[in-house]
């Protein structure tokens, strides 16, 4: 599956972004989908999973609460809601599918297919 994030940019703290996750190539209700960030000089971190089946959902503390992850199969497409947004929220952000249906616990990151990332800058 060949995955393309959209809808990052510039935004103010305090303020929302979405981003999109779609796919292409395969049948993106089969997998579990994660979004992860990386910051400069900063590893890779996940923020975030659905599941295949029954939409199970998780997240990083330092995002619960603020951040929303969902999945539109019809579309193909897994979004990630971010409220309330933080300088410390700038980063990088991925969004990866596993290799099964469900999310497995510490976000790892050998995961099957990655998109090429997209930049969210949270600043005055």
């Amino acid at each position: 599956v060949q995955l393309v994030e959209s809808g990052g940019g510039l935004v103010q703290p305090g303020g929302s972004l979405r981003l999109s996750c779609a796919a292409s190539g395969d049948t993106l209700d089969l997998y579990a989908i994660n979004w992860f960030r990386q910051a400069p000089g900063k590893e890779r971190e996940g923020v975030s999973c659905i599941a295949s089946l029954h939409g199970t959902t998780h997240y990083a503390e330092s995002v619960q609460g603020r951040f929303t992850i969902s999945r539109d199969n019809a579309k193909n497409t897994v979004y990630l809601q971010m409220n309330s947004l933080k300088p410390e929220d700038t980063a990088v952000y991925f969004c990866a599918a596993d290799w099964g249906p469900v999310c497995r616990a510490g976000f790892p990151l050998d995961l099957w297919s990655w998109g090429q990332g997209i930049q969210v800058t949270v600043s005055s």
